[in-house]
């Protein structure tokens, strides 16, 4: 089966593109040609910083001839009518059409349309270049004289040259003949722009991979990251190092180069005395290195790993010892920083914060400090910690904002006012919730185990919502410009990992009349969002959202922890037979009830007479026996708290409600024995409410 090989060489792809890029490529190329009909075995996309390359495998040579019958107007039907037809039909006069007779409805024309299978390699030719010139990039640039013209191409870095290729893997492949951008698609690219810069010729994908490997130019971004980190491992383990390994740095420095070559460099032990995190910080975000520590310590070395895009004549020692002089500039930089920073106490950057908006509709950094400072101190006996110390803690957390170190490298907030609070003497509980308030940052990061740490960390994050809220500014669809999400989900997962007893509506009040004038959050609205982000949260432990969605529906439920506990427990009984039966017959009932109400204009919400379901029918007088003794003890044990208790009491309701509908009939002739046995139906709706909104479970 042919094959398609497909590279875009532009002078330059940023790393933070690459992936996406490459993604895009492939799937705007594969559905065309899914949605023209052509199928293929398999696809896949590659980039470097200077080119894209897409290999589509086992495609047909020639797509199948099309049968189409369209059906038109009635015979007889106005002119403008037939006209349309031909036109979109592609006929020329009613004499191609056929004529058809429908029984009910007439003669109509019937247009039967052939087409052709069109050759692959013209129908490529077709869609490629529409797919170059609307390219999705997030950032794209015009160049050159035609820059000037309407609809000039746009591309991320000017393009250099197209391979495009469409063949068996037996027969020397075809050019697909294409023109984008006055760039003519050939069989020409080029290796590596320093270390072999000339043209070389490729037809097939295997080829190619080979040819470019020659050229000094690894395709694969996966096997650039294998061959950086077993080099950069191998290098540090030869000097008795260990690598820092950094997943998000690899990633960016395998799509900056296209022929990695791992080099060491080292610097002098004496920028040791800075924190480790700023050292990491330093080379990491100027020098794009990584950092190294002695094998079996933690502490780091005086040493670093460079990748570069070069084999240098000289081994890459001049390239090293740049990076050296470079290295030792930042790190003089950050000493300094270091330095200057410890002769002031976080106490007294306070007044700066002040100054510093956070958002115009709430205030600044230093109003907003003593909203935290207020809430966890409110919180602190909730989680178990020292108000006075989380009023503390909350007061300084954002002071290292205004340090010279944050103020270079904002990544490292937190964690610098942890170092200077411990500079400082401050308590260590303190300490370690400067370092620990903005966590959890996400579904893997560590949640804070300090009692302090968690009372500041959710009054953050409490505040944040709540304000955000108050002012309506709150995320819409995936736009989320105040992380308002992540958040949530922090708060989430500080409250479920650390297994708290917060009543969510009572802690959003609290923050909202904290506001002051700006106070406005709708709570009800809040806590539907927290619904919303705990359903995402279960889903990926295993949960499933509808269960969430019937805990949520009953009212007062915003104690999260207990709502997970709920929601396992009626997990576990819908699995089990009779839960599964028992929500077959609560839909029963519910349907019955919704058919009934509405014919008869009227809510059976009443509670049924007991005296006239003991005179009626042996499984009636059960059922309305069962549902008294069953809804008593599921309101207890929900009380109490044992909700696996409430789902044993509500399994017992299994056998009478079997039989109920077996053996009764819901609308006797009766009225009264009619109306009783609905309310009876209301009294099965009622009981499982204790414990769950059963109409949202789906199933």
């Amino acid at each position: 089966m042919p094959d398609l090989l497909l590279e875009l060489r532009s002078e330059e792809i940023p790393a933070r593109m690459q992936r996406r890029a490459a993604e895009d490529l492939k799937k705007l190329v594969t559905d065309a040609l899914v949605e023209r009909g052509f199928l293929y075995e398999g696809a896949k996309a590659f980039a470097t910083p200077r080119r894209l390359a897409l290999h589509v495998a086992g495609l047909p040579a020639r797509g199948e001839a099309v049968r189409e019958e369209r059906r038109g107007p009635r015979v007889g039907a106005p002119e403008a009518a037939v006209q349309g037809f031909l036109k979109g039909a592609g006929l020329t006069s009613l004499d191609q059409a056929k004529t058809i007779t429908d029984p009910k409805k007439g003669e109509f024309y019937l247009a039967v349309i052939e087409r052709p299978g069109r050759e692959t390699i013209d129908v490529l030719a077709e869609i490629l270049p529409d797919i170059i010139r609307s390219f999705p990039w997030p950032k794209a640039m015009r160049w050159g004289a035609a820059s000037a013209q309407p609809g000039a191409l746009r591309w991320v870095r000017p393009l250099q040259s197209i391979v495009a290729t469409f063949g068996p893997e037996t027969e020397t492949p075809e050019v697909v003949p294409f023109e984008v951008g006055g760039i003519r698609a050939g069989t020409t690219t080029y290796g590596h722009r320093f270390l072999a810069p000339g043209p070389i010729e490729v037809r097939r994908f295997d080829d190619y991979i080979q040819a470019l490997e020659k050229a000094k130019v690894i395709l694969d971004a996966d096997r650039r990251k294998d061959v950086i980190l077993h080099d950069a491992k191998d290098l540090a383990f030869a000097r008795g190092l260990d690598l820092v390994e950094d997943e998000a740095l690899l990633e960016e420095v395998a799509g900056l180069v296209e022929w990695p070559v791992v080099l060491l460099g080292s610097f002098e032990s004496a920028f040791l005395d800075i924190p480790a995190e700023a050292i990491r910080a330093t080379i990491r975000a100027n020098q794009k290195c990584f950092v190294l520590r002695a094998t079996g310590s933690e502490d780091l070395a005086p040493a670093f790993i460079l990748v570069s895009n070069l084999m240098a004549s000289d081994g890459g020692v001049a390239i090293t010892a740049g990076n050296e002089r470079v290295v030792r500039a930042r790190l003089s930089d950050a000493k300094f920083f270091w330095e200057t920073d410890k002769a002031t106490r976080l106490e007294d950057r306070l007044p700066k914060l002040d100054s510093i908006v956070f958002h115009e509709k709430l205030g600044t950094q230093g109003e907003r400090i003593r909203r935290i400072a207020a809430l966890a101190k409110e919180l602190a006996p909730l989680v178990g910690a020292d108000p006075a110390l989380a009023e503390q803690a909350a007061r300084l957390a954002k002071a290292d904002l205004v340090t010279e170190m944050v103020g270079e490298f904002p990544e490292l907030q937190g964690l610098m006012g942890a170092k200077y609070a411990a500079l400082e003497g401050l308590p260590p509980s303190v300490a370690t919730a400067l370092g620990d308030h903005y966590k959890p940052l996400g579904p893997t990061d560590r949640v804070p185990g300090d009692p302090v740490a968690i009372a500041v960390a959710l009054a953050d994050k409490i505040d944040t919502l709540v304000g955000f809220w108050a002012i309506d500014e709150k995320p819409t669809g995936s736009k989320d410009p105040y992380a308002l999400r992540r958040a949530a989900l922090g708060v989430i997962r500080l409250i479920l990992d650390r297994g708290l007893r917060l009543r969510l509506l009572e802690r959003f009040g609290a923050a909202d009349r904290g506001l002051g004038d700006r106070a406005g959050a709708d709570p009800a609205d809040l806590l539907a969002f927290f619904a919303d982000r705990l359903k995402v949260y279960l889903r990926d432990q295993g949960a499933r959202h509808d269960l969430v969605d019937a805990v949520f529906a009953l009212p007062g439920q915003d104690d999260l922890l207990l709502i997970v506990r709920r929601v396992e427990a009626l997990q576990t009984f819908l699995e089990t037979e009779d839960g599964k039966n028992l929500l077959a017959g609560y839909k029963r009932a519910a349907n019955i009830l919704r058919i009934e109400e509405k014919k008869d204009g009227r809510a059976y919400d009443a509670a049924p007479d007991s005296a006239l379901a003991a005179s009626g029918e042996p499984a009636e007088r059960a059922l309305a026996e069962a549902l008294a003794r069953v809804r008593a003890e599921a309101s207890t044990a929900v009380r109490a708290e044992d909700f696996a208790g409430a789902m044993r009491a509500l399994s017992t309701l299994r056998v009478p409600v079997d039989a109920f509908f077996t053996d009764v009939t819901v609308n006797a002739p009766d009225p009264r024995l009619r109306e009783n046995r609905l309310l009876l139906l209301n009294a099965l709706r009622a009981a499982t409410r204790e414990v769950a909104e059963f109409a949202k479970i789906e199933g």
